[in-house]
């Protein structure tokens, strides 16, 4: 058992939740329980897509202590029955931390304003509480036009948002430009941290092209690979995108793949059957399994974002493609995460919304294999350095343990093997 100080992390999602934030808490709370901490992490008993179904309340795995919020199950498709599943799995987080004592209880951002729980039970029992910030609300509504940036209600979410981070120990951005947008809601500069989303190292490793068995499968062995992978979300965009599907649409080797699903999917599926174009494929989600196998079926990959989502979300496939060690085109504005990623390391090129250039890189590098081998051992190189899981989760461990007073642990920073 545990020696260390209790932490609880508090989001909806969890293993085995195939959802990204699910995913990167459970890489966290196993390294920290693996430091001797005595880590728990409270969650909701459906899944984001599978998930854990069953209604155990506690369990435990690899160390870390799993609680289950009991929540309806209205699920995504209406935003009535998303709101009542928020609320009923507020309600059940926020009495099982006015039930149980932490040493520290960090609240993730899913569902949306939940640190304002931290908030209150601050006031209550004087609790202290971090916040990982894994996207801003109500900002990304506002930018998404679902709600208006100066209705009383939008005011309101604000007002209660900038409360829950406000009260908070420390909040934990995933980069710069998250940052300062916290700090303009009025958190002190001190109090905000940047740890980057992360992948694992042995979980995708670089494929060569002549070695990757889905090429064979796919038909694609002669071809240059222009991939977009995962979810084709509200976030993104895809004019310049679709500019450059139509403008290599005879390009004899230049093949397009979308991997994945999201709401843009099917506007982009419309899109080229009604241009008739013949060099796009559209794929599923592949299984995990086979995720390296996937990655480095791309040549090159595809990243976008729109300008008002700057700083609000930060798209975490830039990472999976450079662990694949394959460069990625990035089409976002300058002061965004994934530019200045892509852009300061040179592991890519970088298209500003608005510039039709996309096409003419995608072509150039499609002629110069050396270039883009280049940039694809660079990419692995930086992403072993600065964004593999044993990094992050290590920057984590020096917040965590100063929050609640312990010595760091000499081992908590181990070094990369570069390979």
């Amino acid at each position: 058992m545990a020696s260390g100080p209790s932490i609880l992390f508090v989001n909806q999602h969890y293993w085995p939740d195939v959802a990204a934030t699910g995913q990167q808490l459970t890489d966290l709370a196993e390294h920290l329980a693996g430091q001797g901490l005595d880590v728990h992490v409270l969650a909701g008993a459906g899944g984001y897509s599978r998930g854990p179904r069953g209604d155990a309340r506690a369990e435990t795995r690899h160390g870390v202590t799993i609680h289950r919020v009991r929540t309806t199950r209205f699920g995504r498709a209406r935003h009535v029955g998303r709101i009542v599943d928020y609320a009923s799995f507020y309600a059940g987080a926020l009495a099982h931390v006015l039930r149980h004592r932490y040493d520290l209880v960090v609240y993730l951002t899913t569902p949306p304003l939940l640190p304002v729980l931290g908030a209150t039970v601050r006031q209550l029992r004087g609790s202290s509480y971090g916040v990982w910030s894994m996207d801003l609300h109500p900002d990304a509504e506002v930018a998404l036009g679902m709600l208006d940036e100066g209705s009383p209600l939008t005011r309101a979410l604000h007002a209660l948002n900038n409360w829950g981070y406000g009260q908070a120990e420390f909040v934990v951005a995933l980069g710069p430009h998250m940052a300062r947008r916290i700090v303009a809601k009025g958190v002190a500069p001190g109090r905000v941290r940047e740890v980057s989303v992360w992948g694992g190292r042995d979980e995708v490793t670089p494929i060569a092209a002549r070695d990757n068995p889905l090429r064979a499968e796919l038909g694609l062995e002669d071809k240059f690979v222009v991939m977009y992978s995962g979810n084709a979300g509200l976030a993104h965009r895809f004019q310049e995108v679709m500019g450059a599907l139509v403008e290599l649409r005879d390009h004899p080797r230049i093949e397009f793949v979308f991997a994945g699903g999201g709401p843009r999917r099917v506007g982009l599926e419309a899109f080229v059957e009604t241009n008739g174009l013949t060099n796009v494929r559209f794929l599923d989600y592949f299984p995990r399994e086979r995720l390296a196998e996937a990655l480095s079926l791309a040549d090159i990959h595809l990243l976008t974002l729109r300008t008002d989502m700057a700083g609000i979300a930060v798209p975490s496939k830039l990472f999976g493609a450079m662990a694949a060690a394959r460069p990625t085109a990035v089409v976002a504005p300058a002061a965004s995460e994934p530019a200045d990623i892509v852009e300061s390391n040179a592991v890519g090129v970088v298209v500003h919304p608005g510039e039709p250039m996309l096409a003419g890189y995608l072509a150039y590098l499609a002629e110069r294999p050396e270039e883009v081998a280049r940039m694809g051992g660079e990419a692995r190189r930086v992403f072993l350095e600065s964004y593999e899981r044993d990094v992050c989760c290590g920057a984590w461990s020096e917040i965590i343990t100063d929050a609640v007073g312990v010595p760091r642990l000499a081992s908590e920073r181990a070094e990369p093997a570069l390979a």
